[in-house]
């Protein structure tokens, strides 16, 4: 991912925020800030993570996103990537991207020295935990708290 790569991200990733806004009544953040996000990615990839990019193998086309944040596991004492957004276009799905997309943040997380790839998904959303359990991922006993802590 590249800053140039900016302008064609932008749309997935407000499609993305767009598809959570309308199954879990999760409020957008402006553009602005989802470019915010993506800037700090890429100033410091190292500390703070990656996005990357799908694109279509014929036309070039972007067609997806998927977004890996680095943390910790105090109960393993070890480093983890968080798979945080994985999204694509509908017109693309069905058609491995996804699955690509999974493969290059357990790449990119093995890479960084992480002992496991994680990730949550909103509990309607179906085909994505059909996804999930297709590529080998294991379904977590934790359940998912959100506390906001400020106006953002």
């Amino acid at each position: 991912m590249r800053e140039e790569d900016l302008g064609v991200l932008l749309p997935l990733v407000r499609a993305y925020c767009a598809f959570y806004e309308e199954t879990e009544g999760i409020p957008q953040a402006s553009d602005d800030a989802l470019l915010e996000l993506s800037r700090a990615l890429l100033a410091d990839p190292e500390r703070e993570g990656v996005q990357l990019l799908a694109r279509d193998t014929a036309s070039g086309a972007a067609i997806g996103f998927a977004t890996v944040y680095w943390s910790w596991s105090t109960l393993s004492a070890s480093r983890i990537a968080v798979m945080n957004d994985l999204f694509v276009a509908p017109s693309a799905r069905g058609g491995g991207a996804a699955e690509a997309l999974i493969e290059a943040c357990r790449e990119a997380a093995a890479g960084h020295g992480a002992a496991s790839l994680q990730w949550s998904t909103a509990l309607g959303n179906h085909r994505a935990q059909k996804l999930y359990d297709r590529v080998g991922g294991q379904r977590s006993r934790w359940l998912d708290y959100d506390l906001p802590v400020g106006d953002r």
